[in-house]
């Protein structure tokens, strides 16, 4: 399977960009969709995921982050609104499928985020 991200960039606070990311190679839809984000010399921080009904936000972006889905265009998105200096960081999808003995995941490979004046 693979992962491709797009729609990162550079925006001034408090305004907003719609990150993408597309599968190809999977069953996308017994996948559990993630988005992750990395700060050089940081942790990655989940933000947020959706699959099996469920939908999880970090603190740090809830209000202000939405995830969604299009199973048919297999194709994971996250809106991000009202952004902070601190949100820039390196923006990752990860897709999990948990099995009874193992589980499947694969990752993108990053897009740039940069909030700055």
């Amino acid at each position: 399977g693979q992962l491709v991200e797009s729609g990162g960039g550079s925006v001034q606070p408090g305004g907003s960009l719609r990150l993408s990311c597309v599968a190809s190679g999977l069953t996308f839809s017994r996948y559990d969709m993630n988005w992750y984000r990395q700060v050089p010399g940081k942790e990655r921080e989940h933000i947020a995921s959706i699959g099996r009904g469920v939908i999880f936000y970090a603190n740090s972006v809830k209000g202000r982050f939405t995830i969604s889905r299009d199973n048919a265009k297999n194709a994971v998105f996250l809106q991000m609104d009202s952004l902070k200096t601190e949100d820039t960081a390196i923006y990752y999808c990860k897709a999990t499928h948990e099995m009874f003995d193992r589980t499947d995941f694969y990752w993108g490979q990053g897009t740039q985020v940069t909030v700055s004046t």
